[in-house]
């Protein structure tokens, strides 16, 4: 991080420091190491001793917890000459983030949100993390309703704002796909005079709130090719190969080679390897044969579709297996919705549905349990050898149990 002085801290509340300046800042004592600030969130001052213990440079119990983290990104971004990056959407943030991290650390010094980080905290502790040196800086803005995207570019600062796509997502407090997209466009409206905005070629839902003044650079849906285990996609007269085999993937590696070529780095020669986050997509062998698809970390309308055409095709003439859980946050239509995942699924052709949680009924599912915890020993008895397994749902179902439990079980 680039170093700040502890006087700077002092007004963010009560500051108790060993040295003159910082060099990171982290809000898990586990995490702490020499240089660092110990910002107690909430329950962490019961932590206060194990940070100082394992080397803290100063602690602080802020006035305000989210004031405080906004001042320590605002302090450390201020500092630095990286070209900042952020990217929202409905779905497909992360892995987006991830594909854009792959390909930009090989040929610029590249710091990119870890995990989820895409809120009032993990945003500042993104910006933390900025060097001196750092010549990209990859973030991620999630969002619940207006105003929050607006508030998380002010910390940020971002010179490109990307947008993957509009959805279904949030309408629980946001009410309609209109309000997402205004919700969403907020990035746009943070961009400075010349900044670049990066979205969808068709996405009308976006284009009333679509700020003048900004470089706005439309991508269009991907040409993909999958075959022996890669996703060759065809960008600028170029093809590209990723290390991934998801088709939906594809449309988030053109968002991020639009980011690319807007930030002037070279496009890639070779496979692009991406380590996507936990719990998105992950693939791994089931024991006694068979492919887990481990998508458990959330989920809407649009994701469920894709993540149910990836099973299909993976499984191909194999049996598939689709562990789905609730949908969250869908308001007066999530029963809609979960009608029309269900129906999607059999028209697919995917073979056995098991549902967890009472919305997922709607799935019209072959067996259904009522959490997580009950799901486990059901997906066990439904699962056999050589079958492919996709367990996806919103985060709040934590279908994640479900995937760890198929992946350590003996196959029937």
């Amino acid at each position: 991080m680039i170093p700040l002085p502890v006087d700077e801290l002092r007004s963010l509340g009560h500051v108790e420091a060993s040295a003159e300046t910082i060099t990171g800042v982290e809000i898990d004592s586990r995490r702490v190491g020499p240089g660092d600030l110990f910002v107690a969130l909430g329950g962490g001052v019961a932590y206060l001793d194990e940070a100082r213990a394992r080397g803290a440079a100063a602690t602080l119990v802020p006035d305000d917890g989210f004031a405080a983290m906004a001042a320590l990104g605002r302090a450390v971004r201020d500092r630095s000459h990286a070209r900042v990056v952020a990217i929202t959407g409905s779905s497909g943030k992360t892995s987006t983030k991830d594909i854009l991290a792959a390909l930009c650390r090989p040929v610029a010094r590249t710091v990119a949100a870890e995990e989820g980080h895409n809120n009032e905290i993990g945003l500042p502790l993104t910006l933390t993390r900025l060097e001196r040196d750092t010549e990209v800086l990859i973030a991620e803005m999630g969002m619940r309703g207006l105003g929050e995207i607006a508030a998380l570019a002010a910390i940020a600062r971002p010179d490109i704002g990307v947008i993957t796509n509009i959805g279904p997502v949030h309408l629980e407090r946001l009410g309609t796909i209109a309000r997402v997209a205004e919700a969403k466009a907020e990035l746009l409206d943070a961009l400075p005079a010349g900044g670049i905005g990066v979205i969808p070629e068709d996405c009308p839902e976006l284009e009333p709130f679509v700020p003048a003044g900004i470089d706005l650079r439309r991508f269009a849906p991907p040409d993909v090719d999958v075959r022996d285990g890669v996703s060759v996609v065809r960008f600028a007269g170029r093809e590209i190969s990723f290390s991934f085999t998801a088709r939906h993937q594809a449309a988030n590696a053109v968002a991020a080679l639009t980011v690319v070529d807007a930030l002037g780095l070279p496009l890639p020669d070779e496979l692009v390897e991406v380590p996507f986050s936990r719990w998105r997509c992950e693939e791994s062998p089931l024991p006694g044969g068979g492919l887990l698809i481990n998508d458990a970390y959330n989920a809407n309308p649009a994701s469920m579709r894709a993540a149910l055409e990836h099973l299909v095709e993976r499984a191909g003439t194999g049996r598939s297996v689709a562990v789905l859980g609730e949908m969250a946050e869908l308001g007066v239509d999530a029963p809609r919705f979960h009608d029309e995942v269900g129906a999607y699924a059999r028209e697919l052709g995917v073979d056995v549905i098991v549902g967890v949680g009472e919305l997922s009924r709607r799935y019209e599912p072959d067996d259904w349990a009522s959490d997580a915890a009950r799901a486990i020993e059901l997906a066990r008895g439904v699962v056999a050898a050589g079958d492919t397994v996709l367990v996806k749902a919103s985060r709040a179902v934590g279908l994640e149990v479900v995937a760890d439990a198929l992946a350590g079980a003996t196959a029937p």
